[in-house]
């Protein structure tokens, strides 16, 4: 009989010492770590350092004036200087109205080289004078930049006109066509290089045909 209590006491006393051990374990187990929200644009946060770009632009008038020097290759009389003026009026970022005037002086024909004192035209003659008024069109806008913090307008332009060439005592009528570059330092100053072919009818040498007369220039000009 008091074996039987002993083992009933035992058992007893076994099961609440593993009892509290196992809420002992249960408790130190350590709480499960929070899932982390972090969305990926959150932890890479990309550091775009942006640039102040000084860009110009033609001022808000629209008259431009401007000089220009070059080369006129005259057809039979060699290629000579020439100079003048531009005047031009911008209707609008795409298109403009050009006036322009020049001057030159026509040199010797081959037969004149080859014949000596022998002249064809006296030296008022020579003088080649010439204005027209053309249509231009900026068909290429573009940008230059220079440095990091620099952009510089420019505009690659067509153009087409119609004057009057005043040469070998002759007046007549002229037709322009050509192309060019400009590039603009600031808001009312530009550099341009200029191409253009003046066609006219000439009989000076007995048969009439139609002269091709290339001119090469570079100028400066100012907007107002």
């Amino acid at each position: 009989m008091d074996n039987r209590i002993q083992r009933i006491f035992l058992t007893l006393v076994s099961v609440i010492v593993l009892t509290g051990t196992s809420q002992s374990v249960f408790a130190a187990e350590p709480e499960p770590e929070k899932a982390d929200t972090e969305s990926p644009s959150d932890i890479f946060q990309p550091k775009v350092e942006r640039r102040d770009v000084d860009e110009d632009l033609i001022d808000s008038e629209d008259f431009e004036v401007g000089l220009f020097y070059g080369q006129l290759n005259i057809e039979d009389f060699g290629a000579t200087p020439v100079k003048g003026l531009k005047i031009a009026y911008h209707v609008s970022e795409d298109f403009f109205i050009n006036l322009t005037a020049g001057q030159a002086k026509g040199g010797l024909t081959s037969f004149e080289v080859l014949n000596g004192n022998i002249r064809l035209l006296t030296d008022e003659q020579r003088e080649y004078t010439y204005y027209d008024l053309s249509v231009g069109w900026n068909a290429l806008p573009g940008e230059a930049f220079v440095g990091e913090s620099h952009a510089f307008n420019t505009q690659f332009y067509l153009i087409a006109g119609v004057g009057n060439t005043e040469f070998a005592g002759e007046r007549q009528l002229t037709i322009t066509v050509g192309a060019g570059y400009r590039f603009l330092f600031n808001d009312w100053l530009s550099f341009y290089v200029d191409t253009r072919d003046h066609m006219f009818n000439s009989d000076l040498f007995g048969d009439t045909k139609t002269t091709h007369n290339l001119e090469v220039s570079f100028g400066v000009s100012a907007y107002f």
